[in-house]
């Protein structure tokens, strides 16, 4: 089960308040489930639809993830005006880049009601199944 601290989950919901109405996102990094790091990426086609990673950004990330024998736990984005649960754009987007099944957490986090900002976790399936899964926010 996936395990992320309130700091980050906190930290989460401040990015996507920060960059509303566009859809921020970001990585999340651990070990054995338990997130050690996020990383927010700048969202190189600002958009209250859709997200790209900026490259460079990712791939910094990724290198630092990488030399502290941290895993990539997670992508995590916004939704500005709609529910945490991911679209189609976001489906297929994941079919493409390849991070399907059991490999990674996709992290939604819902700004549709403001006042209460809402954070769930899926797995998106070769198939384009979507699988929602439990995690823990811990203090």
């Amino acid at each position: 089960m996936l395990t992320i601290s309130r700091a980050f989950a906190d930290d989460m919901i401040a990015h996507s308040q920060q960059e509303d109405p566009n859809e921020c996102c970001g990585i999340l990094a651990g070990k054995n489930g338990v997130v050690a790091n996020l990383y927010r990426i700048a969202n190189s086609t600002p958009s209250p639809y859709r997200y790209v990673m900026e490259p460079q950004e990712m791939l910094n990330a990724m290198r630092d993830a990488d030399s502290n024998d941290w895993d990539i736990t997670a992508f995590y984005h916004s939704h500005t005006h709609s529910p945490a649960y991911p679209s189609p754009t976001d489906v297929r987007m994941a079919q493409q880049s390849g991070w399907l099944g059991e490999d990674v957490y996709y992290i939604l986090v819902s700004l549709e009601d403001k006042a209460a900002p809402q954070i769930r976790a899926f797995r998106i399936m070769e198939s384009g199944d979507i699988v929602e899964q439990e995690f823990t926010i811990s203090d």
